[in-house]
């Protein structure tokens, strides 16, 4: 059987090498380190708006942070987009805290702005005002940024800003994770741009970037000996993962380039095919990275479903993926409260993610073709 072609396989440039090999020929091995601040440096460039970024452990372990900054607690409330994830939903539980999931728009898939308002009027009402909103930018597509702040600036609740999938997307020509109050970055195995595991926080201060790094190290004091005042993790990215981030940094744009010339690609082979659509950009507004590409089909006109297709790529060895399953739908979450309109259950029941990785070669798309090509 030919090789496996993965839906988000890593791409590696030409010197991550260098630099992990110089962690090592200068023993800087441990989770500090120069890769640690070279490669803050080049994501805070990057992002530009004057941020400060934090390199962590995982996205994950950024957004815990991110709810720990902004004072969430046992008892609290988090707003949070249904239609993502489950990373973006857990460390509200870890803080004791209660998540609310909100559904989406048709537009953008992400969090609907008026189900927003709705649900912060509704938890208001019940005596419990949301401490904080997670909003995700979904496989890379800008959410409705200026809706989602109007409301969030209304009711004076900070957003956290989940673009652990759109690194190098932009709405309005800014950057994805310069919006909200915090930001949280991902550079997983599977990301755009990966560090092995790995991830960011992006802080709107110098010093919050500083609180976020002594509470991802333990949370030590300054003292000559171990002595602790508050509760710390193990959250810091290493020197080695990091150097691989520096040389992926190098890249990027690049990787963006071939993400979205993925996405043109399936555009141009479901072009003419009534009931397949391809999620894409609605208007000039919006520049995803196309993290992944995304389809969505309506069975009562091509007369196949998502799994049908899915089935067929996997007989191939080509991997795909149904859509994010929603929060809401989660039996871990069954529980919670949420304000749905239908909307992400309806992407969810007619998606597939499709291989987008940037190093597709020509066999690959050659293979991807030939099974899309029965069903097109």
């Amino acid at each position: 059987m030919d090789n496996r072609i993965y839906l988000s396989s890593p791409h590696m440039g030409e010197t991550e090498q260098t630099y992990v090999s110089k962690a090592f020929e200068t023993n800087w091995i441990a989770p500090l380190g120069p890769n640690v601040q070279e490669f803050e440096i080049a994501i805070e460039d990057y992002l530009g708006n004057k941020k400060n970024v934090a390199a962590l452990s995982s996205g994950t372990a950024a957004l815990h942070l991110a709810l720990i900054l902004l004072g969430v607690s046992s008892g609290d409330e988090v707003l949070c987009q249904s239609m993502t994830f489950s990373a973006s939903a857990n460390p509200i539980v870890y803080q004791g805290a209660t998540p609310v999931f909100v559904d989406s728009e048709h537009t953008t898939w992400n969090m609907c702005p008026d189900l927003l308002e709705e649900a912060i009027r509704d938890r208001i009402k019940k005596g419990k005002k949301p401490k904080a909103i997670i909003a995700v930018h979904l496989y890379g597509m800008p959410y409705q940024v200026e809706k989602l702040q109007a409301v969030a600036e209304k009711h004076g609740i900070p957003i956290v800003e989940d673009s652990a999938e759109a690194l190098g997307s932009t709405y309005k020509g800014k950057m994805c994770g310069t919006f909200g109050t915090y930001a949280i970055l991902s550079f997983n195995g599977n990301k755009i741009i990966t560090t092995s595991g790995g991830g960011a926080l992006v802080a709107p201060t110098l010093a919050l970037k500083q609180r976020a790094v002594f509470l991802a190290t333990q949370a030590r004091d300054e003292a000559p000996h171990y002595q602790h005042s508050n509760i710390g993790y193990n959250y810091r990215l290493s020197n080695i993962c990091a150097g691989i981030g520096r040389g992926q940094m190098e890249v990027l744009p690049e990787r963006i380039s071939q993400r979205r010339k993925n996405n043109s690609r399936y555009a141009e082979i479901f072009r003419n095919v009534e009931g397949v659509s391809v999620f894409t950009e609605p208007d000039g507004d919006y520049f995803s990275n196309h993290w992944l590409s995304c389809i969505q089909i309506d069975k009562n006109k091509t007369g196949f479903t998502p799994e049908k297709l899915r089935l067929a790529l996997e007989a191939e060895n080509i991997e795909s993926r149904p859509l994010w399953k929603p929060m809401h739908l989660q039996p871990v979450f069954k529980d919670a409260p949420a304000y749905t309109n239908g909307i992400s259950e309806e992407i969810f029941s007619k998606g597939l993610c499709l291989p987008s990785g940037s190093n597709l070669t020509a066999k690959d798309w050659e293979r991807i073709k030939i099974v899309l090509g029965q069903f097109v």
